[in-house]
């Protein structure tokens, strides 16, 4: 449901990392109806295994990183604004700041 509900507004893409919880024939369909190549390892017990590459997923860790990173902030962690545009500020800050060399 979430992710169905985010597709629509997903930036223009070549390709989309996803894991395993995203694999499903619909999602791969929708991505593929926008021209989005889904880099997304099939799940062990799907009867049609999918190819990925496998050196693209591998690059997955540096998004989780930042992830990582923006939670150490307790105001984006924990979603303390209520305004969506003020909770994309906290986060832009937070980015800046870490990411600050």
């Amino acid at each position: 449901k979430g992710a169905f509900l985010l597709l629509a507004s997903l930036p223009g893409a070549k390709e989309l990392l996803g894991n395993k919880g995203y694999d499903s024939d619909w999602f791969r369909e929708a991505l593929a109806e926008r021209g989005i190549t889904p880099c997304i390892p099939p799940r062990s017990n799907r009867k049609v295994q999918h190819d990925y590459d496998k050196t693209l997923y591998r690059q997955r860790h540096k998004i989780e990183n930042v992830f990582g990173r923006l939670k150490d902030w307790r105001r984006v962690a924990t979603r303390y604004d209520r305004c969506a545009h003020t909770f994309m500020s906290a986060i832009c800050i937070a980015a800046t700041i870490a990411y600050w060399s």
